[in-house]
């Protein structure tokens, strides 16, 4: 069964979920960012079928997070990297694990603490404003299309409706 595709959705959630595809593909940039980066090395630390991790590689690589380099000649052996675009793919594993820690985790604690070396303390991503640096809160945010939105989708009621509606719970509760 073939899956459903989102890269052509007008909407950047959409695109990337198109990339991810599934959790080995996440826990898989986490191998790297833990400093994995070859085959068998990631058959060893996920229990991944080979298959499997050879799809999600070729899926990583493709869509320019990993770029494959050969380390051995006889018989070749590559090393999978992460290229500027995967490297700036780690503050959404950081704020997926920092939700972990909050929501998942049991009275023994966090499985895993991250360690900022520049100022020598443990750390957990904050998702903030770009502009003001205060912490994102979806009650105060709102959504409008961009210039990539698809011109032809614009008259549509429900395009109209989903961008001009207020996100206010007390209004959406009231519409």
């Amino acid at each position: 069964m073939r899956r459903t595709s989102f890269d052509n959705w007008p909407c950047s959630i959409a695109r990337t979920v198109d990339i991810l595809g599934d959790g080995w593909t996440l826990l898989v940039l986490r191998e790297v960012f833990y400093g994995e980066s070859r085959f068998d090395g990631f058959i060893d630390s996920l229990g991944i079928a080979r298959n499997t991790l050879t799809d999600r590689l070729r899926r990583l690589e493709k869509a320019g997070l990993l770029e494959r380099r050969p380390y051995q000649s006889e018989p070749v052996r590559h090393e999978y990297l992460p290229t500027d675009k995967g490297r700036d793919f780690f503050g959404v594993l950081a704020a997926i694990n920092t939700w972990g820690d909050r929501w998942l985790t049991d009275d023994t604690g966090v499985p895993v603490v991250m360690h900022h070396t520049a100022c020598d303390h443990d750390a957990q991503a904050t998702v903030v404003c770009s502009s003001c640096g205060e912490p994102l809160h979806h009650q105060e945010v709102t959504v409008r299309t961009g210039p990539g939105y698809p011109a032809r989708l614009l008259d549509r009621p429900d395009v109209q409706a989903r961008f001009a509606m207020d996100r206010h719970p007390e209004t959406v509760a009231n519409t």
